[in-house]
């Protein structure tokens, strides 16, 4: 069974080595903003959504990853799920996430999930290809 929840400070060295791209300033920062939830099964941590708020308003979901022996058992779609509950009872209306656009598996995840496509840009020398962008709106 999965349990989703606030990351605490004795997540920190997990989020760091699993979400290496941002940093371990980062990760302090929006494990006290709040901004990660992880999921756990058995007490183990195997997944995580990692949010901000774009315009520092609409809820953004910045990254979502599920390690590779617990994909496709339902995690990514309990911390989606619980990310989404807990905007809605923020009182967003509305959600944004993004992908490369030749991600087709994460956009495909997206569009399953509720997100319909809202353009691209492209980021001259971030990214090789332009990042695509998704909204979804909420009640």
């Amino acid at each position: 069974m999965v349990e989703v929840a606030s990351a605490g400070q004795a997540d920190i060295d997990w989020l760091v080595r699993e979400d290496a791209g941002v940093g371990a300033a980062w990760v302090s920062r929006c494990v006290a903003l709040r901004e990660y939830l992880v999921a756990r099964e058995a007490g183990e941590i195997v997944g995580f959504l990692r949010f901000s708020r774009f315009w520092g308003r609409v809820p953004y979901m910045e990254m979502i990853r599920v390690l590779p022996g617990h994909r496709r058992s339902g995690v990514g779609t309990a911390l989606f799920l619980a990310w989404e509950d807990a905007m809605r009872g923020d009182g967003a209306r509305l959600l944004m996430t993004s992908s490369e656009c030749d991600e087709s598996r994460p956009q495909d995840w997206h569009r399953r999930n509720g997100f319909l496509e809202t353009g691209a840009i492209e980021l001259p020398g971030l990214q090789s290809v332009p990042e695509v962008f998704f909204i979804k709106r909420i009640a």
